[in-house]
């Protein structure tokens, strides 16, 4: 007999319980989120490295959801990360946040294994000698973009495995930019139009944007949990 959890994981379920929480999402809400999930991609993803600052790490975040980029990854070594709600605005609900912490120091080749094992490409952004402009990047491959802390920018671990390395064109004093800042000049350089068409894989798929869509009314629907647990009673009959 399956367990509760099992239940509630089955695409069964999945279908039959999104379908009930439908009518507690106003129209305007369902056609608002099938617009933003039409426009969402994983062709490209953001990888933060022990950011110092909470702040900058979650207004990374909503720049990442203004842009369309599903996943950001966040990989704590002695920081770790907590979402500010006055500075994502609420992005954090739209956007997959996964995190990486290994106590014995491996947190890095975990999220680049991750990374690599779903088809990415990874660049530290970085400006020293090597590094190649945000211009020269090829939009048609997965990449996976790495920002460093405010202090030291990305480690050696980083640079010793990534496929290589970027930077922004800079012709003044300063040398960096803000990471949110950073961040934004990255995503808009990749996620142009003639981006979007340089890949038939760009856009999320139809599973994605059903799975997706239903976490999304799961975050949206008030007291979610005693729904569930109505519903539940019914779909296997306890």
């Amino acid at each position: 007999m399956a367990s509760i959890e099992e239940i509630k994981n089955s695409v069964e379920f999945i279908k039959a319980f999104k379908a009930y929480l439908k009518p507690y999402v106003t129209k305007h809400k369902q056609d608002l989120i099938r617009q933003v999930l039409s426009k969402r991609t994983r062709q490209f993803t953001v990888v933060l490295e022990d950011i110092y600052k909470p702040h900058n790490a979650s207004a990374v975040l909503r720049t990442c959801d203004c842009f369309g980029i599903q996943d950001v990854h966040v990989i704590e070594k002695t920081k770790e990360y907590h979402i500010n709600p006055y500075v994502t605005r609420g992005a954090a609900q739209w956007v997959d946040l996964h995190k990486y912490f290994d106590p014995d120091g491996s947190s890095v080749q975990n999220c680049f294994t991750q990374l690599k094992s779903s088809g990415y490409k990874i660049f530290g952004t970085s400006p020293e000698a090597g590094s190649i402009s945000v211009q020269e990047l090829d939009p048609s491959q997965k990449i996976a973009l790495v920002f460093g802390n405010e202090h030291a920018g990305i480690s050696e671990e980083v640079k010793d495995a990534c496929d290589g390395l970027v930077h922004i064109p800079m012709n003044g004093f300063s040398e960096s930019f803000n990471i949110s800042v950073a961040a934004a000049v990255f995503l808009y350089e990749l996620t142009k139009e003639k981006s979007q068409k340089s890949s038939p894989d760009y856009f999320l798929s139809e599973e994605e944007k059903e799975e997706i869509e239903y976490r999304w009314y799961r975050e949206i629907v008030k007291n979610v949990e005693v729904h569930e647990a109505k519903f539940l009673k019914t779909w296997s009959n306890l």
